[in-house]
């Protein structure tokens, strides 16, 4: 099939959206700038780019809910990657089938719109809609990350994957590179299939952005960097997917209207790894029954406090975990004294923590008890992280990267907003759809 073979279809009112997981506002100025990234410096002359405000927790799992149900986690239910076993301090990956509140799509769906959506993290197991569904991270099974499944078959004789091998590619840098293009690939791959179907709303998202940065955010700053050239090349390659999504959907819709990209969150480099649960058990919050603790099922019932990853802390409750001993009465006011501790938190004479919040200003519905009590937000640089096995308050690992919350960005060929978040977004989609229908 040609190029243009994929125009050739009846102009109709659509939307288009396209995703780059982690891509920071200021790194795609700064690669548009520099020449890396001309589609994208193309639309950026033609549009609105928003700086914008991610989820809390900074995290795709969170904050790509946030997006395609237009709410927060004390609507939608999730909180994290990770939550709590009901009744227990085990842990559990909560997946799409855990979601409590509907997504846009389902929304199109219900007004007879057809949708088609590749690569969508925290979509699986793919549900039935509307339309197609390919799950994004975290999906173990291609069998289950699509909706219809039939899709799959073809999907393998594309040679399509979900997701790189994080694990070889953090030591192993130049399988990075090789697994990142076969995964691109893939997604232009299924594009081409997918865009001659009939549909309303299209979306596909790129994540080897996020994983590059994760593992080689320093070659970007660095341009003696011995990858530096690399980093550019994958961009460059983003940005000529990014091209041809784009430019189909102007021939096909007339114009840019209704073409929206957007990024989940943003990304910086880090200084130091910071281990709330090393600080929880510091300052007498946190204990455990044991030297070596492996999970916090082994913490001891006098502890008032503990983390989840990568920034939630919880108040241990009575009637709330297992063997909780804060009485409700008395959580306001160690909210207060944890939060009071943790903003005088310095690293090397650099404070450490931006700001704590108290769930109950950021997290409203249903499912807000279920949630974390305060949320760290911590300086760029200073990566928060849940872990119960580290001894010691700051260290650092094989990671070069961190997400930022304020850093997202959103751009739209029409739309300009101030103060926006995730949550926004799915209401412009709608939004968009609705004004076309009324004119």
């Amino acid at each position: 099939m040609g190029f243009k073979d994929l125009f050739k279809k009846k102009k109709k009112n659509k939307v288009c959206v396209i995703g780059l997981d982690g891509v920071p506002y200021s790194l795609l100025q700064n690669l548009a700038q520099q020449g890396v990234m001309p589609y994208t410096a193309e639309l950026l002359d033609s549009g609105y780019l928003h700086k914008m405000k991610a989820s809390l927790p900074e995290i795709s799992a969170v904050s790509w809910t946030n997006f395609m149900t237009g709410s927060n986690p004390g609507t939608h239910g999730i909180f994290g990657f990770t939550d709590f076993k009901k009744g227990s301090y085990d842990l559990r990956f909560p997946n799409f089938l855990d979601l409590q509140k509907e997504t846009f799509w389902d929304t199109l769906g219900k007004q007879k719109k057809k949708s088609i959506i590749i690569n969508q993290p925290s979509t699986y197991p793919a549900r039935k809609l509307n339309g197609t569904l390919i799950s994004g991270f975290v999906a173990i099974d291609l069998a289950k990350a699509v909706f219809p499944y039939p899709l799959k078959d073809s999907l393998q004789k594309i040679n399509y994957q979900i997701d790189i091998d994080t694990f070889k590619s953090r030591e192993d840098h130049e399988f990075l590179w090789k697994d990142l293009e076969k995964t691109l690939q893939g997604r232009e791959k299924a594009f081409q299939s997918l865009w001659k179907e009939d549909w309303d709303y299209f979306e596909i998202v790129v994540t080897g952005t996020d994983r590059l940065m994760h593992f080689l955010w320093n070659a970007y700053e660095d341009s003696q960097h011995f990858y530096h050239q690399n980093f550019l090349d994958y961009f460059r390659k983003v940005d000529n997917l990014m091209y041809k999504v784009g430019s189909s959907f102007k021939k096909l819709n007339g114009n840019r209207e209704g073409l929206y990209i957007l990024s989940d969150h943003g990304f910086t480099g880090i200084k130091q790894e910071v281990f709330l649960n090393a600080w929880l058990e510091k300052e007498n919050y946190l204990q455990f029954n044991t030297s070596s603790p492996q999970n916090l099922s082994q913490l001891s019932p006098k502890s008032q406090a503990f983390a989840l990853d990568p920034n939630r802390i919880y108040v241990h409750l009575k009637n709330k975990f297992p063997q909780g001993c804060v009485d409700e009465s008395e959580k306001e006011e160690l909210k207060r004294e944890i939060t009071d501790k943790l903003n005088r938190l310095e690293y090397q004479g650099e404070k450490v923590v931006r700001r704590v919040f108290d769930s109950n200003e950021i997290y409203k519905g249903p499912f807000l008890s279920h949630g974390p009590d305060l949320l760290v937000l911590s300086h760029y640089g200073f990566d928060m992280k849940g872990s119960v096995k580290k001894k010691e308050v700051f260290g650092r690992s094989h990671l070069q990267g961190m997400h930022t919350w304020d850093d997202a960005f959103f751009w739209s060929a029409t739309e300009k907003a101030q103060d926006l978040t995730i949550s926004h977004l799915s209401s412009i989609i709608l939004n968009h759809f609705q004004k076309s229908h009324d004119s």
